[in-house]
């Protein structure tokens, strides 16, 4: 079961914020970055198994929710200072211990707890190359973050030092070719600093809300959510954790050139929601794919095309109950669509609830957070019920 603690621990992640000792024209919040992280991480996985190199995709996936767990708890070390404790192997190790402690009781399905007490106290748990990964895509999202800060603050107190530094970092990894072809510019750049951008697209523009949330934010939060749902369903394949979780993670990918439109405005006028999928592809043809590798293309359309249609195969309809009685096996390519939605409105209504909780309220709030609560009274979507999200969040 997920409990309210660990969702709320999750969403804590939005109001954590990154740089805050040098002036940022732009706030810089956790949980972007680490969704950054993970697109990078994807990027450069797809780039060495390309290459011939197997890529173990689940730790790929796991290392990189659990270290963005551990970061969440330990959100008041700033970078420079925790790079220096981890110089200290015992004093990590008892300070990983204390951040397991601290966040088990909120953990109920013990496969989960399992994996996050091994991630954080078995030290080859994500195998190297795989933390090789992640962490080049750690260093590389810190320097995309840090490149508005340096145009923010040109004469700043060591801008030019962590500059060198994060320069230095960026260049130990270039033998990664992801890394290589970003450090020179080549096309995925351009896809790179495209989702980048989706920090600064905020969701539910129109409302005063807190915390603000950006369209960046919500999808690692649906990425996440979709990980630890899909754990709760009967024995998982891999194929399918894989795909809900990178599903989530491009499933708003169009919005980078069509921003986000709110609900309310997509139905306000018959075949509007229609026409609005007809431009998103015909964008996403035309400023997005040309920066992706044609070989990713097929995953990518796969995520970001009828994103919430339960599939299989190469884009192959199915009922949402069919993929656990038929098809919950790497060879079918199960992806959970429909399951992947009603995660994405629950992220939603978590929004609206938490700036209600903290006293920033209106009626279109209230009634989102009403309306979207009782539509998935009772649910059950691929063998999963969605009372499990929505039960202890009161209306």
């Amino acid at each position: 079961m997920i409990t309210k603690e660990f969702i709320e621990l999750i969403f804590k992640s939005f109001s954590i914020e990154r740089w805050n000792d040098k002036l940022r024209p732009t706030p810089l919040i956790q949980i972007d970055k680490h969704c950054h992280k993970m697109i990078i991480a994807y990027v450069l996985a797809k780039y060495e198994e390309d290459n011939g190199r197997q890529i173990d995709w689940m730790s790929i996936i796991k290392g990189g929710i659990y270290e963005f767990l551990r970061r969440i708890v330990i959100s008041d070390i700033q970078s420079p200072v925790f790079r220096e404790l981890s110089k200290n192997s015992k004093l990590v190790q008892k300070l990983n211990l204390m951040i397991y402690n601290e966040v088990e009781s909120s953990i109920n399905n013990e496969e989960i707890k399992v994996e996050f007490k091994k991630y954080l106290l078995e030290e080859n748990y994500i195998p190297e190359f795989e933390t090789r990964i992640l962490n080049a895509a750690h260093r590389y999202s810190s320097y995309w973050e840090f490149q508005i800060i340096r145009d923010a603050n040109p004469n700043g107190y060591q801008i030019r030092d962590i500059e060198i530094e994060l320069g230095r970092d960026l260049f130990s990894y270039s033998d990664l070719i992801g890394i290589n072809k970003l450090l020179k510019k080549q096309n995925i750049k351009n896809f790179v600093d495209l989702c980048g951008e989706l920090r600064y697209q905020v969701r539910w523009g129109h409302l005063p809300r807190i915390p603000k949330t950006s369209v960046l934010g919500h999808v690692m939060l649906v990425a996440t959510l979709s990980y630890f749902v899909t754990k709760e369903l009967d024995n998982a394949c891999n194929k399918r954790i894989y795909n809900n979780f990178f599903g989530g993670l491009f499933h708003d990918l169009p919005e980078a050139l069509t921003r986000d439109i709110i609900k309310p405005v997509k139905m306000s006028v018959p075949g509007m929601q229609e026409e609005i999928r007809r431009i998103e592809k015909q964008l996403t043809e035309a400023e997005i794919y040309p920066s992706l590798e044609q070989n990713w293309l097929d995953e990518i359309k796969f995520f970001t095309q009828s994103e919430f249609s339960t599939k299989i195969l190469n884009g192959q309809v199915v009922q949402p109950d069919e993929i656990n009685l038929k098809y919950n096996a790497d060879k079918f390519n199960p992806y959970d669509g429909t399951l992947l939605k009603g995660i994405d409105d629950f992220a939603a209504f978590l929004e609206a609830w938490s700036s209600i909780e903290y006293g920033i309220r209106s009626d279109e709030l209230e009634t989102a957070k009403k309306s979207i609560k009782l539509n998935y009274k009772d649910k059950i979507v691929s063998g999963f019920n969605y009372n499990m999200l929505f039960e202890n969040f009161k209306l």
